[in-house]
């Protein structure tokens, strides 16, 4: 099984891939008194992702999950993205953390996204399906289709919601993972990639953050 952490090579850059699907990210991330990196971190893990592609800094999820908690990013169902990054804008880490965030909310005008990611000029946040944050940071077109390159903490490229809007898997980012039934008993394991081009139409309520 992959473990925690993984070293890959993405569009030639070196980034130590999080892994959520590893149970031993047991760092707290409560909201009411529940909750940790593994089951709810993805907002997280992404801010990591976007931020390591900005700055090539790694960074410590375990750090960013005590800001969000403190400052008011930690919501019901995961990670509240405005409020986080807001708070990072007001307390001068964003600025460490190589964006600038406009307070521009949660985006669905894939344009203007597709283009500063195609210039380099920004990274996101965003959805891919309801419920789970993942980093985007490169664009294309192939084959007349406006593509994004996201990298995935729960390497969902073969999830039922997303698999049909992948285009390409990048080879070395496979992470392999135990399958359990609904008992917690491990009937065999499953591989998916971290790292994929998905159709840009694929991209739901995504944060735009500006390159510095």
């Amino acid at each position: 099984m992959t473990g925690k952490t993984k070293e890959m090579t993405v569009l030639g850059r070196n980034i130590l891939f999080l892994n959520q699907r590893c149970r031993d990210w047991t760092h707290p991330y409560p909201y009411q008194n529940d909750g940790n990196l593994a089951d709810s971190g993805c907002g997280i893990f992404a801010l990591c992702h976007a931020a390591e592609w900005l700055t090539g800094a790694r960074q410590s999820p375990e750090h960013w999950a005590d800001f969000s908690c403190r400052t008011g990013g930690r919501g019901d169902d995961g990670t509240d993205r405005p409020a986080l990054l807001a708070a990072l804008m007001a307390s001068g880490d964003a600025e460490r953390l190589g964006f600038r965030y406009e307070g521009d909310g949660l985006r669905n005008d894939l344009e203007p996204l597709f283009d500063g990611l195609l210039h380099g000029r920004c990274v996101s946040m965003c959805n891919l399906r309801v419920g789970h944050i993942v980093a985007l940071v490169s664009a294309r077109v192939q084959d007349g289709e406006k593509q994004v390159l996201a990298i995935d903490s729960y390497s969902e490229s073969g999830a039922e919601k997303v698999r049909n809007g992948v285009r390409e898997v990048l080879e070395g980012t496979e992470i392999t993972f135990p399958v359990r039934n609904e008992n917690g008993l491990t009937v065999g394991t499953g591989t998916h990639y971290a790292a994929f081009w998905v159709k840009l139409e694929q991209v739901r309520d995504y944060n735009m953050l500006h390159r510095l």
